[in-house]
C-alpha cells in the first residue's frame, strides 16, 4: 500500500502508473516460458490483507499467531497510524519471497491479494474526498508496464474486470471490503486524532490474528456484553471468513460509532 492504499505484486516501478477502470484493456500473460519468470517475486513489498492471512496460515497448517511471527513484519500504515503487516522476505541476494522457487510459487493457489493483482494495483481514495465515479464505489485501478517484465510482450488481452475474476482477486476484495473502508476512514481523520495503543492492538488482532480474535469472542465476556443473535454466533463459530467480516463490523462500530452492536443492559 502507498499513501493512496495501493497494492501491487511487482517490483519497483520505473514509469508512472496509468489509471484504469473496470473495462480498461491491457495485454499481459505470465508463465514459465517468460524469460523473467519469478523475477517479480523478489525485491518487493507485499502488504498482506486479513483474508491473505487466513488463506496462508491454513495452507501452511499454522495458527494465525504462528504465521504472523514466522512470515510477517509489522508496520504502521502511513497517514493512518494503523498497524499492518507485510510478507517477510528472505535474507538472500535478491530478497526473495519465502514461497518462490525457480519453477514458481509453492503456495500459488493461496497467494496474497497483491500478487493476484499484478500487473495491476488497486487504489482507494480518501473517505468522501471525491465525487468522481470509481470502479468499486470509492476506488480505482492502476496499471504499470514495467520494462523488465516480458509478460507484456505476450498476446493475451484482458479487461480489468476479466483479470480480477480470473485471478480470484474479486473474492479477496469482497471479503476485505469493510476492512479497507476502515483504513480509508481512519486516513481521513485529522492528523491530531490518534487511536490509543489498546485500540491499535485490537485493530491488529481483528485484522490479522483471527485465531486470537476467535478466542477473544468465545472465551471472554464478549458474548455476554453484546446482544448477538444466535445465527450470527453460529456463523462466526464455524467460518473464519464470517468471523473476519464480523470483526470488521465490530471495529467500525467502536471506532466510528457504527450500528449493528447493542450492548446488553
Amino acid at each position: 500500500m502507498t499513501d493512496n492504499t495501493t497494492s501491487s505484486g511487482g517490483g519497483a516501478a520505473t514509469i508512472n502508473p496509468v489509471r484504469f477502470g473496470p473495462e480498461s484493456r491491457f495485454v499481459f500473460e505470465c508463465h514459465k516460458g517468460v524469460p523473467c519468470f519469478t523475477s517479480c517475486c523478489r525485491g518487493i513489498n507485499i502488504l498482506l490483507t486479513p483474508y491473505d492471512i487466513v488463506r496462508l496460515k491454513n495452507r501452511l497448517d499454522l495458527s494465525s499467531t504462528e504465521f504472523l511471527a514466522i512470515y510477517t513484519e509489522p508496520h504502521l500504515l502511513e497517514k493512518t497510524d494503523l498497524p499492518v503487516v507485510s510478507l517477510k522476505l528472505l535474507d538472500d541476494e535478491q530478497t526473495s519471497c519465502p514461497f518462490v522457487r525457480d519453477d514458481g510459487c509453492i503456495i500459488y493457489e493461496d497467494r496474497p491479494t497483491a500478487c493476484r493483482y499484478y500487473p495491476l494495483g488497486v487504489a482507494t481514495l480518501s473517505h468522501k474526498e471525491t465525487d468522481m465515479p470509481a470502479p468499486d464505489g470509492d476506488g480505482f485501478y492502476f496499471f504499470v508496464n514495467e520494462p523488465h517484465c516480458k509478460g507484456f510482450e505476450e498476446k493475451k488481452e484482458w479487461t480489468v474486470a476479466e483479470w480480477r475474476k480470473d485471478q480470484g482477486v474479486d473474492i479477496h476484495d469482497e471479503i476485505n471490503a469493510e476492512w479497507t473502508d476502515l483504513v480509508v476512514r481512519k486516513r481521513s481523520f485529522p492528523a491530531n486524532v490518534q487511536l490509543t495503543e489498546q485500540a491499535k492492538k485490537m485493530f491488529f488482532m481483528v485484522s490479522y490474528d483471527v485465531d486470537a480474535f476467535k478466542r477473544f469472542v468465545f472465551e471472554s465476556s464478549f458474548l455476554s456484553r453484546y446482544d448477538i443473535d444466535p445465527d450470527t454466533v453460529e456463523k462466526i463459530r464455524n467460518s473464519e471468513v464470517e468471523l473476519l467480516k464480523f470483526g470488521f463490523r465490530w471495529l467500525k462500530a467502536i471506532f466510528f460509532k457504527g450500528e449493528g452492536f447493542t450492548v446488553k443492559k
